[in-house]
């Protein structure tokens, strides 16, 4: 899939959950490689923020992004709403601090963004593919995020309170694609209980029943609930029962669990890529949610580019007699076993390397090494596949190279290795000469890569 962002412009307008404040927030189409920013427009200057996990200065109640003296506040919603959508790219101007609340939930930018539509860029997408189980676990609160690989995004939640009313709770998702219909409306909650020290603590000054799920799980004396009341400017109210207070009733029994997994979609977006893996979480909220984030961010910034996915059950693509009948390379030159993934703009081949190679009775005897330049061929007889495919008669072209540039060897490779050629267009093929990245992969190692320019010519 290529990277996608905004057809047009929207915006969205209200209340702030915590300052109290009326702001507007307008999300505006931008160019691959962007990624998400906030732009304060009511600074000098009007400097962004990048949306990622290392910008987020503050978890309390919502998620809190900085850049030098310029922060937002409450961007979990949007960005869950964008995640979901699959925008990778997207310019969001703020007139101030923090996002609107609107509803408490992230309905209202999720009807914008099919409203206005989505536009595909000329950059692929680069999804960070979980290969490994990951964990975190807080020690203090018991809450943990554990990520499975798996061939998509789903997310499980468990959230786990002391109460009465709101007792364990379980949500899903298993696919992004039933957000709007599953996720996005669930509001975010607040217990009675919490109300007064968090006023006291200058938050939530712009809550109420139209934003927020009220629950009222334990007693509390009338003073104290009227003190409440007189703190956020409303009338007096009399609560008799233990129970949800809101004045309309819950959109899904469990609609808490449901906005806990809305703001871990977020949050998790703040990692700056897409995602292929399977998360569980017990009892998350925004800190573990970041603490969970940047820790991947870590993995995702040391790591140049992931090695192609291998199954060697799968039955691969085009197998040696497909490759035989693409390229003129017959024994011992012809470097590439199988192809297990190919497209218009890519090709992972398979070259599985046997002390039986002729090449290794001389290089060397006593410590065997395939040679650099047998991979950097095997890259170009990968990418021989990859220009050929594009052709209707493959079997009367081939390719021949013209440069090779920006070569390195990280590591020997040596009988027993199984090589990953990864390669791919750096540009369109023009006048048939075609620009190619290549990588080969050892495991999850990166040991050989090269940029190369090649030729595509009919034979004679």
């Amino acid at each position: 899939m290529n990277q996608l962002t905004l057809k047009e412009a929207f915006s969205v307008e209200g209340k702030t959950l915590h300052s109290g404040e009326v702001r507007k927030a307008t999300f505006c189409p931008a160019p691959a490689g962007t990624g998400i920013r906030f732009k304060r427009i009511d600074l000098e200057g009007a400097p962004e923020i990048p949306a990622l996990a290392e910008k987020v200065v503050d978890t309390t109640r919502g998620t809190v992004i900085a850049q030098g003296d310029a922060r937002v506040s409450t961007i979990e919603h949007a960005m869950a709403a964008l995640y979901a959508a699959g925008i990778d790219n997207c310019i969001v101007e703020v007139n101030g601090a923090e996002m609107p609340i609107l509803d408490g939930s992230a309905i209202a930018y999720t009807e914008n963004i099919e409203r206005v539509g989505v536009e595909e860029l000329n950059e692929e997408k680069d999804y960070y593919i979980i290969k490994s189980k990951t964990k975190f676990k807080d020690e203090e609160t018991g809450s943990s995020i554990t990520i499975y690989p798996d061939d998509g995004f789903s997310v499980e939640v468990m959230v786990e309170y002391n109460s009465p009313v709101l007792p364990n709770q379980f949500a899903i998702l298993d696919n992004l694609e039933d957000f709007h219909k599953k996720v996005a409306s669930a509001r975010t909650f607040v217990f009675v209980r919490e109300i007064e020290a968090l006023l006291q603590n200058g938050l939530i000054k712009g809550g109420d029943l139209d934003n927020a799920i009220v629950i009222y799980d334990q007693p509390v004396e009338q003073e104290r609930i009227d003190a409440i009341c007189d703190l956020v400017n409303v009338e007096h109210v009399q609560l008799k029962n233990l129970g949800y207070i809101n004045p309309s009733p819950l959109k899904w029994d469990n609609e808490p669990a449901r906005h806990k997994l809305m703001d871990l979609i977020g949050d998790l977006a703040l990692i700056g890529r897409p995602l292929k893996g399977r998360v569980v979480a017990i009892r998350p909220g925004h800190t573990i949610n970041n603490k969970f984030a940047r820790m991947l961010r870590k993995e995702v910034k040391h790591t140049e580019i992931q090695a192609p996915v291998y199954d060697p059950n799968k039955a691969p693509v085009v197998d040696i007699n497909g490759i035989r009948s693409m390229l003129p390379h017959r024994y011992p030159f012809l470097l590439i076993d199988k192809i297990i993934e190919v497209d218009r703009k890519h090709c992972v081949a398979v070259k599985n390397v046997t002390v039986n190679e002729p090449f290794f009775q001389g290089h060397f005897p006593q410590e065997p090494v395939m040679p650099g330049v047998l991979q950097i061929e095997a890259m170009a007889q990968a990418a021989g596949v990859l220009v050929l495919n594009y052709l209707e008669d493959a079997d009367k072209y081939s390719t021949y190279f013209m440069k090779i540039d920006n070569v390195k060897f990280r590591q020997k490779v040596v009988p027993g290795n199984t090589l990953l050629l990864n390669v791919s267009l750096m540009t369109e093929i023009r006048r048939g000469c075609a620009v190619v990245k290549g990588y080969a992969f050892v495991g999850e190692k990166i040991v050989c890569e090269a940029e190369f320019m090649a030729q595509i010519i009919k034979n004679k």
